[in-house]
């Protein structure tokens, strides 16, 4: 068999796969395998326009509030406000810092967030132990989330990475919803074999209304296991009832054994 005979044969057996190839879809973003997407922000995303982001179709956004001690993030107020405008469920998340005690934390997050019945739970956002123990940090992390529960009235979302969960945390807030990142076609997998709601999958996401890369995340239940999951109205509570949701309330004193003296 001649060169020509061999390329026409080459040629023959090659062109069903090109067309079929060249015919295919790209590949699919992984939020289009759930029903409920959304969104994280803090002001490194800049000015937003949320409608042009609500009518993406993006279901939730988790917007940065506070952090440690002190900081309050500059866009959150407009964020936090605007989102509310557009129908999506807001959260406000609180990125934990382990040098500073839970009282402080908690006090920050509590001056910066009104949580109304609709929102979704408070975030603590767990991502460095500094010099804690492992121990050290439960113990610190769990203070905050009481303190959380105790103000707001639900247990509060615990997130982090797939790798320091499965370090530090697994095993140890069972009783808290999860929300795990993991940059992956594939979902996290925690080494104690627990559930999570949330799974943060890239932090490259390009969207209609953000200009740059924002961090995208799907939910792993139902719209409504997501609504299920947000603070509920008080039993009977009509408008007016609802409106008081929003009045600030003295911080709770919880007395905890938190690490007395350490990083004040």
């Amino acid at each position: 068999m001649n060169i020509k005979q061999n390329i026409l044969k080459s040629l023959v057996f090659l062109l069903p796969l090109l067309v079929t190839t060249s015919c295919m879809p790209d590949w699919p973003d992984t939020a289009d395998r759930y029903e409920v997407s959304g969104i994280d922000v803090s002001h490194y995303q800049g000015a937003i326009d949320w409608d042009e982001l609500a009518a993406d179709g993006h279901d939730f956004a988790f917007i940065k509030a506070t952090e440690g001690k002190e900081l309050k993030d500059k866009a959150f107020f407009a964020n936090w406000t605007l989102a509310g405008k557009t129908g999506i469920r807001r959260g406000a998340y609180h990125f934990f810092r382990p040098e500073v005690t839970a009282e402080h934390q908690a006090r920050n997050y509590f001056a910066a967030v009104n949580l109304a019945p609709g929102d979704l739970p408070p975030v603590i956002d767990v991502e460095d132990r500094g010099k804690l123990s492992a121990k050290q940090l439960v113990r610190r992390v769990n203070s905050l989330a009481e303190m959380m529960e105790i103000r707001y009235g639900v247990k509060p979302i615990i997130y982090t990475g797939q790798n320091f969960y499965n370090r530090y945390l697994a095993g140890q807030f069972d009783d808290y919803p999860l929300w795990l990142a993991r940059y992956d076609q594939d979902e996290p997998v925690t080494v104690c074999g627990r559930d999570y709601h949330f799974w943060q999958y890239t932090d490259r996401g390009e969207l209609p209304g953000i200009n740059g890369r924002v961090d995208r995340n799907v939910f792993m239940g139902t719209h409504l296991d997501l609504a299920m999951l947000c603070l509920p109205p008080s039993p009977g509570a009509g408008p007016a009832d609802l409106a008081k949701t929003e009045e600030k309330t003295p911080m709770p004193v919880v007395v905890t054994d938190d690490l007395a003296g350490f990083g004040r």
